[in-house]
């Protein structure tokens, strides 16, 4: 996996949503036309994660080689919005506006659901990002992602903490970026209240893309802490965990987000001093269960990188199609809305929770993650439960 920054930006001034009013089209298939269907995602920048749009990408292609959905084949447009705000809104536009798609699926983007979830309410277009990173994506009825989140996977690491691992001092250390930080007190807030327990102290000032975390963990470790729950990403996790590793901290456990879940992260750490744990989004990719299977043939057969990237790009995908399969008629905008506030749970072994649409939207279901651990001197993940970690 690439390395990964997670963060979001500044919405974009009022004055760019009036744009909206020019949009037009309810993506239509009559005759013989495509259905069109796009998505917005980082995918050069500062941080890039191209997996999850070619993960959709496979699986519509794989669906148009089979004949598509009653005859019509898939036009699926991925956009690059290069972590930039205005590329964000001018993606959004081209794809509304111009491509007319029924709907977005499989983005991955660091700051598209801030950025255009106003648009997409306004214009009637739903979306099902692949890998739903900034608070927005978290917040609008017409976007529900195919991931938990990294709000609810912070929760999720420090329950695992607190109550399977019977951790007691747990250290907080986050990097705030745009406006996550509320998003991160909230899910902090949410553990305080599902435990009784509290962190034994959250600092919210690291830095994030590079830098040197020596005063961090040496103030973890004289306060007393025995684990650090830590929202940073790949390279800045690595730098975080070599950091106690120099300080002779052998005993400290790491919990941490599905953004370092992957072989890479694996492989650069040498000392994972009491272990990194993760509750992982998807089933764990690094398991040779067969309940990816399906996913790691498709994935493999087109190139595409096994992380949890790509999982959460082929299950949205996998989902929208057999919401699609189950329209009558032509497939519009509004026939594709409405298919997806009708739609039954869909059930997947490769997620904790039924994906529902609307309920995805509300943020009304359980969400829940599958803890993996990658302990020292292994350089490889294991599954540290036998089932799902659910936040009920």
């Amino acid at each position: 996996m690439k390395s990964r920054i997670l963060g979001s930006v500044a919405l974009v001034a009022a004055s760019v949503l009036a744009l909206s009013a020019c949009a037009g089209g309810d993506g239509g298939t009559g005759d013989d036309a495509p259905i069109n269907i796009g998505s917005i995602n980082t995918i050069s920048g500062p941080a890039t994660f191209p997996e999850a749009s070619a993960a959709a990408q496979a699986v519509f292609d794989r669906v148009n080689a089979e004949g598509g959905i009653n005859g019509h084949k898939i036009a699926y447009s991925a956009m690059d919005d290069k972590a930039d705000p205005a590329t964000a809104t001018a993606s959004a536009r081209e794809l509304v506006s111009e491509k007319n798609v029924v709907a977005l699926v499989g983005s991955a983007s660091l700051l598209d659901c801030e950025i255009n979830a106003q648009y997409f309410e306004n214009e009637g277009v739903r979306s099902i990002p692949g890998i739903g990173v900034d608070p927005g994506c978290f917040n609008s009825p017409n976007i529900a992602p195919a991931n938990i989140g990294p709000f609810n996977d912070t929760t999720a690491t420090l329950y695992y903490g607190s109550e399977v691992l019977g951790l007691e001092k747990i250290c907080v250390l986050t990097s705030v970026i745009g406006s996550t930080g509320p998003a991160y007190d909230a899910a902090i807030s949410r553990w305080t209240e599902l435990t009784g327990k509290s962190p034994l102290y959250v600092d919210d000032t690291l830095p994030s893309g590079g830098g040197d975390y020596t005063s961090y963990i040496v103030k973890a470790k004289q306060e007393g802490c025995d684990a650090i729950a830590s929202n940073a990403v790949e390279p800045d996790a690595i730098a975080q965990v070599n950091a106690a590793a120099q300080q002779g901290w052998d005993d400290v456990t790491f919990l941490m987000l599905t953004a370092i879940y992957s072989e890479s992260f694996a492989g650069a750490v040498s000392n994972a001093a009491g272990g990194i744990y993760v509750p992982a989004e998807f089933f764990p990719f690094t398991d040779e269960s067969d309940v990816n299977a399906d996913w790691k043939s498709l994935m493999e057969a087109n190139d595409i990188t096994l992380t949890s990237f790509s999982q959460g790009g082929y299950l949205a995908a996998t989902f929208f199609v057999e919401v699609l399969k189950s329209i009558d008629g032509d497939i519009t905008r509004d026939s594709v809305n409405a298919a997806l506030s009708a739609m039954a749970p869909i059930e997947n072994p490769m997620i904790a929770f039924p994906y529902q649409f609307d309920k995805i939207a509300a943020q009304d279901y359980t969400p829940g993650g599958w803890p993996v651990v990658l302990k020292s001197g292994t350089n490889a993940w294991e599954r540290a439960a036998d089932d799902w970690l659910l936040l009920s």
